[in-house]
């Protein structure tokens, strides 16, 4: 073989490594992205469930205006995504999910959810 057609050879590991290389980031943040979408749907969901609590009449099982006595659903507190937990204060509930895969190092997704009588806030923390 001569010179050139090492040259192109050498040169054509070099771009199918790299094209590799590339493809397995973006499978891994695709992946990622992904997990945390699953995370903030399913947080947003326990948020609708919050606030249809607060806005159903005490005399029917609600709160009455209030997210005192609100708690998340038993089925819901973990699931293929994840586990979350709820702070609930008379005005407001805080909704944390964290997420069961590990993303960057020792850290998981995490999800903060504040829901008030007038809607919910969505934030993503990891």
């Amino acid at each position: 073989m001569g010179q050139q057609q090492l040259l192109l050879i050498v040169l054509g590991v070099i771009v199918v490594g790299f094209a590799v290389v590339l493809a397995i980031i973006l499978f891994r943040q695709n992946a990622r992205d992904s997990k945390r979408d699953l995370l903030v749907n399913e947080s947003a969901n326990l948020a609708n469930l919050a606030l249809e609590y607060s806005k159903k009449p005490i005399m029917l099982g609600g709160g009455g205006n209030d997210f005192t006595n609100w708690e998340i659903p038993a089925g819901l507190k973990i699931t293929a995504s994840g586990t979350y937990q709820a702070f609930t204060y008379v005005d407001s509930v805080e909704i944390f999910g964290i997420g069961n895969e590990v993303v960057n190092g020792t850290d998981s997704i995490k999800v903060k959810v504040i829901v008030s009588s007038t809607g919910f806030r969505t934030e993503v923390i990891n």
